[in-house]
C-alpha cells in the first residue's frame, strides 16, 4: 500500500514530465491559464504568479520590474505543478501557447535591456518558451524573448535594480564595439568605437554576455575594461552607476536627468527640477543637437555625440523651444516662435 501511495505521488508530481512532451506543456498552460491574451501569468514557486504585462496587475504585487514588464505577485490559487526555471541541459525549446507549439532555437541572443532575443520560429505572443520538461527557458513578447538569466535574477532579487558604466555595445563583424555612450556621466573615459577586448582581466567578444555583466553587477562596484582604440590599448577602472532607462522605458541617457518619453517621443515622466524649467508631460521633442529624431533610438544616437551641452528642441502646441544641457548642471531655456 505505501509503494502504490508512492507511486501515485510520483505520478502527480510528473503529471507535466518530459514523456509528455510539449502536449503536457500545452496541458500546462492551459489547466495554470498561464497564458492571456494580452499578457502572461505564469504560477512559480512559493505560491506566487510571474506576470508579464504592460498594465499594474489587481494584485499583491512583491516587486515589479518596469525595464522588463515583470511582476512578481501573490498565487491566490496556489497552482500545484508551477514552473521552474531550466537549469539543466536542454535538447530543444519552443514557443508554446494553449494551443501551439513552435519548435526552433535561440538565433540571437538577448543583449541588455534593450534587445531581446530572437527565435527561429515565429509565434503568436505572449507566449512561454520552454524545453520539453515544460521547463521555462524564456517569455515570449512582441519585441522579442527575455531569457530565462533575467527572469530567474528577477526571481532571486530582492530589489530590481541594474547596473550602467555609461556606454552601450553591440557586436560588428566579430568585434565587441561601443556604440553609444552617456555624455550625462562624470568623467566617462570611453569613445564611440571603441573595441572592447577584456572586462575585469578576462576575454570577453559578446555582446550579451558584456551587458549581462555589467547589468547584474552590484551598483557602486568597479570593472577593468579594457579597449582597443586605434593602435593603442587603454584600461579603464569604471564604477558601476545606476541603470536608469532602457527594454520597456525610454533610454535616450536624458532619463539619468529625470525625463522619460512615450513610443511617440512626448514626455511622459519628468522630475521636478525639470518642472521649474518650463518642461510638462505632453511636451514633444522634435531635434536634438540640430537633428530631427523620429524614435528613442535616434535621441540615444545624437545626444551622444555632443561636445559641450545638448540642445533639444521641443514643441508645446504652436510654440517651440529650447531646452540646453549640460553635464550635471542645470539647464537653460531659450525660447523661439514656431515657423
Amino acid at each position: 500500500m505505501f509503494r502504490l501511495f508512492l507511486a501515485l505521488n510520483f505520478l502527480l508530481l510528473n503529471l507535466y514530465a518530459c514523456k509528455g512532451g510539449y502536449d503536457s506543456c500545452k496541458l500546462k498552460i492551459k489547466d495554470s491559464d498561464a497564458v492571456k491574451k494580452y499578457s502572461l501569468q505564469i504560477p512559480v514557486i512559493k505560491n506566487q504568479k510571474l506576470i508579464f504585462s504592460r498594465y499594474q496587475p489587481n494584485a499583491k504585487i512583491i516587486k515589479h520590474d518596469p525595464f522588463l514588464s515583470l511582476y512578481l505577485i501573490k498565487d491566490r490559487k496556489k497552482f500545484k505543478h508551477p514552473f521552474k526555471i531550466n537549469n539543466h541541459l536542454t535538447l530543444g525549446i519552443a514557443i508554446v501557447d494553449k494551443k501551439r507549439v513552435r519548435e526552433g532555437r535561440i538565433t540571437k541572443r538577448q543583449v541588455g535591456l534593450n534587445s531581446f532575443a530572437k527565435f527561429s520560429q515565429r509565434s503568436k505572443t505572449p507566449a512561454l518558451l520552454l524545453n520539453s520538461c515544460c521547463a521555462l527557458e524564456g517569455i515570449a513578447t512582441s519585441r522579442g524573448i527575455i531569457q530565462k538569466d533575467y527572469i530567474e535574477r528577477f526571481l532571486k532579487k530582492k530589489y530590481v535594480t541594474y547596473g550602467d558604466i555609461g556606454i552601450r555595445v553591440a557586436n560588428e563583424k566579430e568585434l565587441l564595439l561601443v556604440k553609444r555612450i552617456n555624455p550625462f556621466l562624470k568623467d566617462n573615459p570611453f569613445l564611440k568605437d571603441d573595441c572592447i577586448v577584456m572586462l575585469n582581466g578576462k576575454k570577453i567578444k559578446s555582446a550579451s554576455a558584456f551587458m549581462k555583466k555589467i547589468l547584474f553587477s552590484r551598483v557602486g562596484t568597479y570593472h577593468r575594461v579594457k579597449v582597443k582604440r586605434g593602435s593603442k590599448y587603454l584600461t579603464f577602472k569604471v564604477k558601476t552607476k545606476k541603470r536608469y532607462g532602457g527594454g520597456y522605458i525610454s533610454d535616450t541617457f536624458l532619463e539619468e536627468k529625470g525625463i522619460y518619453f512615450s513610443n511617440n517621443l512626448t514626455i511622459m515622466r519628468i522630475a521636478n527640477e525639470f518642472k521649474g524649467y518650463g518642461l510638462k508631460i505632453g511636451d514633444k521633442l522634435l531635434q536634438v543637437n540640430g537633428k530631427k529624431v523620429n524614435n528613442v533610438y535616434e535621441i540615444r544616437k545624437y545626444i551622444s555625440d555632443f561636445k559641450f551641452r545638448a540642445s533639444l528642441l521641443f514643441e508645446r502646441e504652436d510654440f517651440e523651444f529650447f531646452i540646453n544641457i549640460k553635464g550635471k548642471e542645470k539647464s537653460d531655456i531659450i525660447p523661439h516662435a514656431k515657423i
